[in-house]
C-alpha cells in the first residue's frame, strides 16, 4: 500500500498510520540506531534545544554580570570564558544542528523520497556530535577553565590558553566532520531521490536553500579546520603559523577564519529564508511571487559570501584598495537579500493574510532581520566601521540577524510543521504568548545596544563607566524576560504536542499551504514515500 493518500483516501489515515508504524522499532535501540530521516531529525532539534538552553544560560550569566557596573559576580576571565563558550555553543550546537534537524525532517517529505541517501552516515553525523558537545561544555572543568579567547579564537589568545583549548579545537574538528557528512546526505538526496515529475526548479525553496547550504558548509568546513589545526601545531608542536616571535603572523589566521566565519553567517540563515519562503505563501494564500528571483538571489548570495571576509578586518592595517573592495562587495550582497524582501512582501500584497503563530513569527523575521541588515550595511562602511568595531553596535547587528533571522524562522517552522511530525495541534494562545514575549523581550534587550555601541562600549568587557549603567540594566531585563518565554515555549507548546496533547491535527491543517508534506497523515508515519509520488506539472500535487 502507498503512502501516498489521494485527497479521497483521507479516511483511511489510520490504517495507513497502523500499516507502517509496526515497522518502528522500539525503546532505546529506535534512537541509539535510528537510521530514519525523521527520528534522528527530532534527535537534532532537541540536541539543538539543550544546547540552546546552555548557551542561553551562559548569555544571562554575561547579562547578570552586566547588570551593573563594577564586578558583581565573576572575575574578568570567566567573564570572557562566557562569552567565547556562548558563542560557540549557540553557533555550533544550537543553530547549525537545529536547521540539520529541519533538513532531515523535510526534505525527504518536500522532496518525495522515501528516507535520506545515507541512511547509518546520517546516524553517524548526529551521534558524532554528542561527544564534540559534552568536551566543549565539559572545558569549564578543565585546569585553566573554558577557552577565553572569543568564539572567533584569535592567535596570539589562543595559543596562550590553558588545556581546555585543545579540547575546544578537537570538539570543533568533530562537529566540522559530523556538518560535511550532513551536507554531502543532503545534496546527495536532493540531486538523486526526487520525485518523477519534480525537477530542481520545482522543488520547495527549503529544499533549494538547504542544497545550496549544503555545498557551502563542503566549502568552507576544511577552512575552519585549516585555521584551528594550525592553532593548534603553533601550540604543541614548534610551528609559528600565528606567533610573531618564529616569524608568524596573527592577522593570517583572521583571514583564514573569516573566510570560513563569513559564508558561515550565511550558512545559518539561508535555510531560514527557506521556511520564511514556505510560510508566507500559505498564510497569505498566494504563491510565492518570483519563485525563479528567489532561486538565483540565494545562489547570489552564496557566491557573494565568499568574497567579503575582510570587512570584518578593517582595522587591521589593511589598504585603502583593500577596504574599498570589501566595502563595495559586502554592499552588493544586500541587493540579493532585498529581492528577497521584496519578495516576500509583494507575496503577502493584497494577499487574504491570516495571523496564525507560524505566520506572526515569520512576519517578525521579516520586520526583525531587515533591521539587522540595514545596521550591517551601515558596518560595512569601512569609515563607520572603524568607530564601531568591536562595540556592542556589532553584537546589536550580529543579534538582530542571528536571533531574529535564525532563531525565530526556526520557532515559525516548528508551528508551521510540528503538526505534521507529532499529529496534535499547539495552543495558538500559547504560541500568540510566546511570539509577542519573544518579540519585545528580544527588542528590549538589543536595542538598547546599538546605542551603548554608538557610546563607545566595547564588547566582551565586565566592567563599563557609570555613563552606560541604564541601557545596560535594561538590556539585562529584557534578556532574562527572553529566555523565560524560551523556557516556556518548550514547557508549554513542544512538551505538550510530544506528548501528543491536544486537537487532533488533520492531514493539512494550513488550507493554503502546498508541496508534498501535505499528501501523507498527520503525524507522518514512520515510512513515507516507499512507492515515489508522481507529480503533477506544479509538483505540488500527487496524481492519482
Amino acid at each position: 500500500m502507498s503512502a501516498v493518500l489521494p485527497p479521497h483516501a483521507a479516511h483511511d489515515h489510520d490504517h495507513a498510520h497502523d500499516h507502517h508504524d509496526h515497522h518502528a522499532p522500539h525503546g532505546w535501540r529506535r534512537w541509539l540506531f535510528a537510521t530514519n530521516h525523521k527520528d534522528i531529525g527530532t534527535m537534532y532539534l532537541l540536541f539543538s534545544f539543550a544546547m540552546l538552553m546552555i548557551g542561553g544560560v551562559l548569555a544571562l550569566c554575561i547579562r547578570a554580570e552586566l547588570f551593573q557596573p563594577g564586578l558583581q559576580f565573576f572575575n574578568p576571565e570567566l567573564f570572557n570564558s562566557f562569552t567565547t563558550m556562548h558563542g560557540l555553543i549557540m553557533v555550533f550546537g544550537a543553530i547549525m544542528p537545529a536547521f540539520v534537524g529541519f533538513a532531515n525532517w523535510m526534505i525527504p517529505l518536500q522532496i518525495g523520497a522515501s528516507d535520506m541517501a545515507f541512511a547509518r552516515m546520517n546516524n553517524l553525523s548526529f551521534w558524532l556530535l554528542i561527544p564534540a558537545a559534552t568536551m566543549l561544555v565539559a572545558s569549564f572543568f578543565m585546569p585553566g577553565g573554558a577557552p577565553a579567547a572569543g568564539w572567533t579564537l584569535y592567535a596570539p589568545l589562543t595559543l596562550q590558553m590553558g588545556p581546555s583549548m585543545d579540547a575546544g579545537i578537537f570538539a570543533m574538528h568533530i562537529m566540522g566532520a559530523s556538518s560535511i557528512m550532513g551536507s554531502i546526505n543532503i545534496i546527495v538526496t536532493i540531486l538523486n531521490m526526487r520525485a518523477p515529475g519534480m525537477t530542481l526548479m520545482k522543488m520547495p525553496l527549503f529544499a533549494w536553500t538547504w542544497l545550496i547550504t549544503a555545498y557551502l558548509l563542503i566549502a568552507v568546513m576544511p577552512v575552519l579546520a585549516g585555521a584551528i589545526t594550525m592553532t593548534l601545531t603553533d601550540r604543541h608542536f614548534g610551528t609559528s603559523f600565528f606567533s610573531p616571535a618564529g616569524g608568524g603572523d596573527p592577522v593570517m589566521y583572521q583571514h583564514i577564519f573569516w573566510f570560513f566565519g563569513h559564508p558561515e553567517v550565511y550558512i545559518m540563515i539561508l535555510p531560514a529564508f527557506g521556511i520564511v519562503s514556505a510560510i508566507i505563501p500559505a498564510f497569505a494564500r498566494k504563491r510565492l511571487f518570483g519563485y525563479t528571483s528567489m532561486v538565483y538571489a540565494t545562489a547570489s548570495i552564496a557566491i557573494l559570501s565568499f568574497i567579503v571576509w575582510a570587512h570584518h578586518m578593517y582595522v587591521t592595517g589593511m589598504p585603502v584598495t583593500g577596504q574599498l573592495f570589501f566595502m563595495y562587495a559586502t554592499m552588493l550582497i544586500a541587493v540579493p537579500t532585498g529581492v528577497k524582501i521584496f519578495n516576500w512582501i509583494a507575496t503577502m500584497w493584497r494577499g487574504s493574510m491570516t495571523f496564525e503563530t507560524p505566520m506572526l513569527f515569520a512576519i517578525g523575521f521579516l520586520f526583525v532581520f531587515t533591521m539587522g541588515g540595514f545596521t550591517g550595511l551601515i558596518l560595512a562602511m569601512a569609515p563607520i566601521d572603524i568607530q564601531l568595531q568591536d562595540t556592542y553596535y556589532v553584537v546589536a547587528h550580529f543579534h538582530y540577524v542571528l536571533v531574529a533571522g535564525s532563531l525565530y524562522a526556526l520557532f515559525a517552522g516548528v508551528y508551521y510543521w510540528g503538526p505534521k511530525w507529532t499529529g496534535v495541534m499547539y495552543s495558538e494562545v500559547r504560541g500568540k504568548i510566546h511570539f509577542w514575549g519573544s518579540l519585545i523581550f528580544f527588542n528590549v534587550t538589543f536595542f538598547p545596544m546599538h546605542f551603548l555601541g554608538l557610546a563607545g562600549m566595547p564588547r566582551r568587557y565586565a566592567d563599563y563607566p557609570l555613563q552606560f549603567t541604564d541601557f545596560n540594566a535594561l538590556a539585562t531585563i529584557g534578556a532574562f524576560g527572553f529566555g523565560l518565554m524560551q523556557v516556556y515555549f518548550f514547557l508549554f507548546v513542544c512538551v505538550p504536542m510530544m506528548r501528543g496533547k491536544g486537537e487532533p491535527a488533520p492531514q493539512k491543517p494550513w488550507e493554503a499551504a502546498e508541496g508534498l508534506e501535505w499528501e501523507i497523515p498527520s503525524p507522518a508515519p514512520f515510512h513515507t514515500f516507499e512507492t515515489p509520488p508522481k507529480l503533477d506539472a506544479t509538483a505540488t500535487k500527487v496524481i492519482g
